[in-house]
């Protein structure tokens, strides 16, 4: 049995990406409030950005129609919070008008509770604006997660467990610090130009604060995991080394035999809307009901055989960025996005540390198409004089071009088609130029690479917190289960 300490500390640990066997689910409300609104940043930290957009696009040419990456894989967002600095905003709305949409055991959620939340959605997820069909199926989902959300509140309250508000505005503060680096009136203003609220974004603070002191008393405590589980679970992975594991982001949906086609529906939904380039990090958080929402619905690196039968062939077949669904499981179905794949306890060329410099050019605005190309042409020859990487700043202002260091980036957080030209070079040697007359041509030159080391044998602790955290998981959505079957639910 987990002793209350060690069931405490696995519940305040912070999400981390691991190996199949290795892998964190970090027990919390479904509707995790600091993942849900902050975006991933997984981007080549130099001023590259630009030429880095310019060959992911060359690379998306060569395959019209697929899935665009999640903001997970993106390089940048627009503005804190990861959300563009133009908003949905519902200013038709009366802020003074509250008509209940559902009473949850005598509790009233209103109107305006569910446009103040599907606001700050439309904001997370990056989208300006949506249809209107996709938006009543969105304030349907919403709905329902603000009646979970008051359930779990309800039932902490029933325990004598209080969320006090001192809690819910220091972890309101630390966003405010975290997103804006300033105090929490900034953030109020920005919620408020956002067509949300302050009290919308306390409201889901309190309701995972109330979630996580639920599950340290009544499920923590009782997972039990033995040395043999473990041990067995080590052994296997250790047969399983140089397998193929899959780094997949779900977004699961519950559905029962009576709810399964509109479930569907809506899993269609959501896709639509993902595909027009919302966030799946942002419809994670918000609508998948697995605990792996709260790290925007990524399990990991996982291997087939831990995966429902339908999810592993499924996953076979796609490739990174790719997203499908929804894929029938048991219990309901799910919406899939590989984000990576790798081979277990093998050494991945792309965990590879580069240190680069990038030598780059600008044009000045009218430049002529025939005088970029001269100098463009200028600048491949300089290029082809460097002897190393103390030749770099000489050779750049022969030709008028900056340098940007960039000593500690891995293969595998540039874009794909970089990432393929780089581990083809040695240490001195130059990418081809690349880029655009809009975003300036550029290079990237190799000063030096650090080769990952062979991946050592699996951590005992760490693969008893894994199972111990999976079997919390389990718990956690029959324990939310059984509140909705308990309750007493009425709609308008």
């Amino acid at each position: 049995m987990v002793q209350p300490d060690r069931a405490n500390a696995l519940l305040r640990r912070e999400p981390i990406a691991r190996t199949s066997d290795q892998q964190a689910i970090f027990v919390t409300d479904s509707i995790s409030i600091i993942s849900k609104i902050s975006t991933s940043f997984a981007a080549f930290a130099m001023a590259t950005m630009p030429i880095a957009a310019q060959a992911q696009q060359a690379g998306d040419a060569a395959q019209q129609g697929a899935p665009q990456p999640s903001a997970a894989q993106q390089a940048a967002t627009d503005g804190p919070f990861g959300i563009p600095a133009e908003v949905v905003r519902s200013d038709h709305q009366d802020p003074n008008m509250r008509t209940a949409t559902a009473k949850v055991n005598g509790t009233v959620i209103t109107g305006t509770d569910i446009d103040h939340r599907v606001a700050l959605v439309l904001a997370a997820s990056e989208r300006k604006e949506i249809p209107a069909d996709q938006l009543q199926a969105l304030r349907m989902q919403v709905l329902r997660n603000l009646i979970d959300e008051t359930l779990q509140i309800q039932a902490a309250a029933a325990q004598d467990m209080e969320v006090s508000s001192e809690e819910v505005n220091q972890r309101y503060a630390i966003l405010a610090q975290q997103n804006f680096g300033s105090n929490p009136q900034q953030m109020d203003k920005f919620l408020i130009a956002a067509g949300s609220s302050p009290a919308t974004l306390k409201r889901q603070i309190q309701g995972e604060i109330a979630w996580q002191m639920l599950l340290r008393r009544n499920v923590a405590p009782f997972v039990n995991v033995s040395a043999e589980e473990v041990n067995d679970t080590i052994e296997r992975l250790k047969t399983s080394r140089g397998q193929e594991e899959y780094r997949l982001a779900e977004i699961y949906l519950s559905a029962t035999p009576e709810t399964a086609a509109t479930v569907e529906a809506n899993a269609e939904q959501i896709m639509d809307q993902i595909r027009a380039g919302g966030s799946f990090q942002a419809y994670a958080r918000q609508f998948s009901e697995s605990t792996t929402a709260s790290v925007g619905g990524d399990l990991g690196f996982v291997r087939l055989g831990t995966l429902p039968g339908q999810m592993a062939e499924v996953a076979t077949k796609m490739t990174p960025g790719q997203l499908v669904g929804p894929v029938p499981i048991p219990g309901g179905y799910v919406i899939m996005l590989l984000l990576d794949k790798r081979q277990v306890l093998t050494a991945d060329p792309r965990d590879a540390v580069l240190s680069l410099k990038q030598i780059a050019i600008t044009f000045p605005q009218g430049t002529s198409q025939d005088r970029a190309n001269a100098r463009v042409e200028e600048f491949a020859n300089a290029i082809g004089t460097i002897r190393g990487c103390g030749d770099a700043n000489r050779v750049a202002e022969s030709v008028g071009a900056s340098v940007v260091d960039n000593d500690s980036i891995t293969v595998r957080d540039l874009p794909p088609q970089l990432q393929a030209s780089l581990m083809d070079l040695q240490v001195g040697q130059t990418t081809p130029p690349f880029g655009s007359m809009q975003d300036g041509v550029r290079v990237l030159l190799l000063c030096g690479r650090d080769d990952p080391e062979v991946n050592g044998e699996p951590d005992f602790d760490q693969i008893m917190d894994r199972i111990e955290e999976e079997r919390i998981s389990k718990r956690a959505q029959r324990f939310l289960r059984d509140l909705r079957d308990d309750a007493i639910i009425e709609y308008n």
